[in-house]
C-alpha cells in the first residue's frame, strides 16, 4: 500500500495530476489528499475524483511524505512560510510553480536538507497528454526522483533535465501551447476568409494539426522529410510555404521561443 500524496492547492493542475494519478492506479483514491482554500473547488474534488480534502495546509504534510505544491508562483513564498514548522526532512516536495528556482525553495523553508523536485508541465496534462520536464536537488534520491516521474507519466511524456535547462523548457513546452493554439486559430480564420463555415474551418483546423502530430510520431520521419512529401513541384503547398519563408516563419519561432525563455529567467530573479 502506497503512502498518502498530498496537494496543496487543488486548481486545474492539481486535478489533471490526480485524474491521471487515479487512471494509471499508481494511487488509490483513500491515498489522495488535498489542501484547497476555496470551498466550489473541494466539493468540486471530492464530488468528482471521491478524495478528502481539507482547508488547512499543515494536515496534508502531518499525513503525506509526497506533497505536491499547486500554487501560483505570486503566493508560493506565503505557503511555504506557513507551512515551514511541518515540513520535515522526510518530506519530498514537488512544485510545478514556474519560474522559481530551487533555491528559493530551501532559502524560504530555512532547511538545507529538504528534499526539492522542480517541475515544468503544460496545460495539456489536463487531457493526459501532457509534456513535463523534471529536476531535483541532491537531497532527493534517485528513487524519489523515479517516484516524481512516475506521477507525471500519468499525465504524459517527462525528460530529467539539470535545472539550469528548466527556463529553455519554459520557453518551448510550458508556453508552446499558446504558440499551437495561436496557429490553429489563424488557420479556422483563414479558412472562414475563404468562404468555409467557422464550424467546417475548426473540424479541419484541429484535425490537420492532430493528424499532423501523430503522422510525425508513427512515422519517425524528421519534419522537413514529412514537409517535402506535402508539396510538389508548382502546387499549392510550396506557394503557401514561399510566403512563410519569406515573413521568416522559423526565425519568428525561435525569437518567440527566446523570448520566452528571457521571461522565465527574469520571472526566477525576482524570487
Amino acid at each position: 500500500m502506497k503512502q498518502h500524496i498530498g496537494f496543496i492547492g487543488g486548481g486545474q493542475m492539481a486535478e489533471a495530476l490526480i485524474k491521471g494519478i487515479l487512471a494509471s492506479g499508481l494511487y488509490s483514491k483513500s491515498n489522495i489528499l488535498v489542501s484547497e482554500p476555496n470551498d466550489y473547488r473541494r466539493e468540486h474534488l471530492e464530488s468528482t475524483y471521491l478524495i478528502k480534502t481539507f482547508q488547512n495546509n499543515h494536515a496534508i504534510f502531518e499525513k503525506s511524505k509526497v506533497v505536491i505544491l499547486a500554487v501560483k508562483p505570486q503566493t508560493m513564498k506565503a505557503v511555504l512560510e506557513n507551512c515551514r514548522s511541518v515540513i520535515e526532512p522526510h518530506h519530498i516536495l514537488i512544485t510545478v510553480a514556474a519560474g522559481l528556482p530551487i533555491s528559493f525553495y530551501i532559502k524560504t523553508i530555512g532547511k538545507k536538507e529538504t528534499k526539492i523536485i522542480r517541475v515544468m508541465p503544460n496545460t495539456p496534462a489536463l487531457v493526459l497528454e501532457g509534456a513535463s520536464a523534471l529536476s531535483k536537488n541532491d537531497n532527493v534520491s534517485d528513487k524519489e526522483l523515479r517516484l516524481a516521474e512516475e506521477i507525471f507519466l500519468a499525465v504524459g511524456e517527462v525528460v530529467i533535465l539539470d535545472e539550469v535547462h528548466l527556463d529553455a523548457v519554459t520557453g518551448l513546452s510550458g508556453s508552446g501551447p499558446a504558440y499551437v493554439f495561436s496557429f490553429v486559430e489563424a488557420l479556422v480564420d483563414a479558412g472562414v476568409k475563404m468562404g468555409l463555415t467557422r464550424v467546417i474551418s475548426e473540424k479541419l483546423a484541429m484535425q490537420t494539426v492532430a493528424g499532423s502530430v501523430k503522422l510525425l510520431r508513427e512515422s519517425g520521419e524528421h519534419p522537413a522529410a514529412l514537409r517535402g512529401k506535402v508539396t510538389s513541384p508548382g502546387d499549392t503547398a510550396i506557394t503557401a510555404l514561399h510566403v512563410l519563408e519569406k515573413v521568416g516563419f522559423h526565425g519568428i519561432i525561435m525569437d518567440i521561443v527566446e523570448s520566452a525563455v528571457l521571461r522565465s529567467k527574469e520571472l526566477g530573479k525576482m524570487e
